[in-house]
């Protein structure tokens, strides 16, 4: 594999353990737990692994020498760190005992179900260390649920005298993890499953996940870019910049991005939905720091986008949810019927008030949440022009605003969707050293018999060395929701807390940021130099952990 400088270089790096994982490792168990929410139903779905306890490494005595061969699984979209969680498991496991095995799934959840695999060697794992990716097994979206998938898994499982199986992926695919772990556990197959926190989104966390790795990565790499925008805009002075960002269901990642970058508007979803403002609402937001900074001569700005914003606008959430349902029971009826006819289908069996806001959303709107959804059962926003909508709308506002002698400037936009950009990117040194330490978690995890747990690493603000290791039980995360027409049992998603000091410390610097220009520009990630500029964390996590 031909390698860039950087490569070669970043391969040096040895990312850093928390004191417990760096020796011999003991096990500190906690009190039993509970799910978040609608615990009888989650305890009867998950009688084998609910109700376990909360799990900490702590140094041990005696390191133990434990015979296991290990399969690990990438699953969902990619996010930078991957590879080092790979890594950190690789390495621990041969700490364990040098004949243990790690073998690769390929391409996703289905390459257990189709036997497709690789053994994961000490010449193949260093060609990937501190890389961003999932190149070295592929990645893919199969939801691992159905019993068929988990019997074929066995097969492939008992030929290469695996022990058990670690799932690198998002809420959904820890879900699978859990539903895996206790199918095995109910038939005493004897092959644990363990999962990792990862998604860019950064909706995978709460008091025991302080954050999902690839979100540190991903914001900088987008902040950059941002930056980037807004020095060019500062400098041509001339354009509105309309910036759509990753995060279907939460908005972390463009509250993130506003904090590095200071722009002139931020949408947070959680609070167009908490505060049930219209598509309109968000229009006249955005039109009145536009009249305001034309007045002062400023005919330009940069607006950041959540991706999922649309599905948070209580009216269209609404629609939404009944078109779910609509889709689920008769889209088989109107789904290859020619446009005006499947509208004319879908309004005559919605109810009044969602039939009158599908008939304000603009047509290619309509049409994509009318269409098929994505594996999960949801609709595929990232593929509604949302930053394209928004400016649209302004422009059609301020000219509405001109004619009534309200607004003089000129209104000249450019669209940019960061999504792709920041998935792969080359690992900042806190996801190399966490997830590099999720992994070697997830190997004493295994090591100490558990199933159904969930790697996590805490105290992540604190020097590396002060981290906190071990294991949450992936049902204590888990309630009852309704996907696909039907209520299932998942991880329940973090959204942003519109009373947490990430939001608060934004609400009170926006107003101040819509009128003015204050630009940052927090430049590329770095990897060697001053350790606060190199070593720092999300100002999002910082300001979490702020007493």
């Amino acid at each position: 594999m031909e390698k860039s400088a950087l490569q070669k270089a970043r391969a040096a790096y040895q990312p850093k353990l928390p004191i417990a994982l760096q020796g011999a490792v003991k096990v500190k168990e906690g009190e039993p737990t509970q799910s978040v929410d609608n615990q009888e139903e989650i305890k009867k779905l998950f009688p084998n692994t609910y109700g376990m306890p909360l799990v900490e490494f702590v140094p041990g005595e005696a390191a133990v020498n434990k015979k296991m061969n290990v399969g690990i699984i990438l699953s969902g979209g990619q996010a930078p760190g991957g590879h080092n969680v790979i890594c950190g498991l690789f390495d621990t496991v041969k700490k364990l005992n040098p004949e243990n095995k790690l073998y690769g799934f390929l391409m996703g959840p289905g390459g257990l179900v189709d036997h497709n695999y690789i053994e994961i060697t000490a010449d193949y794992v260093d060609n990937y260390r501190n890389t961003g990716g999932f190149d070295m097994i592929g990645s893919g979206r199969t939801k691992l649920e159905e019993v068929g998938q988990f019997e074929k898994g066995i097969e492939i499982i008992r030929q290469l005298d695996i022990q058990a199986i670690v799932i690198i992926g998002g809420d959904d695919s820890n879900t699978n993890a859990c539903v895996l772990a206790e199918y095995y556990a109910a038939k005493n197959y004897g092959v644990q499953v363990i999962g990792c926190p990862k998604t860019i989104d950064g909706d995978l966390k709460n008091e025991q996940i302080e954050t999902s790795f690839g979100f540190d990565t991903a914001t900088k790499t987008y902040a950059e870019l941002i930056g980037n925008i807004e020095r060019d805009c500062n400098s041509a002075r001339k354009y509105w910049h309309f910036i759509k960002l990753m995060g279907r269901s939460a908005s972390h990642i463009a509250l993130e991005c506003a904090l590095q970058c200071q722009p002139n508007i931020c949408i947070v979803s959680e609070e167009v939905e908490a505060k049930d403002q219209t598509l309109n609402d968000i229009v006249e937001q955005i039109c009145e720091a536009v009249a305001y900074r034309a007045q002062k001569g400023n005919n330009f700005g940069v607006v950041l986008v959540p991706e999922g914003l649309i599905e948070f606008i209580p009216a269209i959430g609404r629609l939404i949810d009944e078109l779910n349902d609509l889709l689920a029971a008769h889209g088989a009826e109107y789904k290859d019927l020619e446009p005006e006819a499947q509208r004319k289908y879908i309004l005559e069996h919605l109810s009044k008030e969602n039939a009158s806001t599908f008939e304000t959303l603009p047509e290619d709107v309509a049409h994509q949440l009318s269409l098929d959804r994505d594996p999960h059962g949801n609709v595929q926003v990232s593929l509604i022009e949302t930053e394209k909508l928004l400016s649209d709308m302004c422009e059609a506002k301020l000219a509405k605003w001109a004619k009534e002698g309200k607004y003089v400037g000129k209104f000249a936009t450019l669209h940019h969707f960061f999504g792709y950009e920041g998935r792969c990117a080359t690992p900042s040194n806190f996801d190399a050293d966490y997830c590099y330490a999720l992994g070697a978690s997830a190997a004493q995890l295994i090591a100490n018999g558990k199933t159904g747990y969930m790697a996590i690493v805490k105290n992540t603000t604190a020097n590396t060395n002060e981290w906190k290791a071990g294991g949450v039980p992936i049902t204590m995360m888990m309630n009852m929701e309704r996907r696909n027409g039907k209520m299932k049992p998942v991880i329940r998603k973090a959204l942003v807390e519109l009373d947490g000091n990430p939001y608060k410390t934004f609400a009170a610097m926006r107003d101040t940021w819509a009128k003015e220009t204050c630009y940052v520009y927090p430049g590329p990630i770095q990897y060697w130099g001053p350790a606060e500029v190199c070593d720092t964390t999300t100002i999002t996590l910082a300001l979490e952990h702020q007493k």
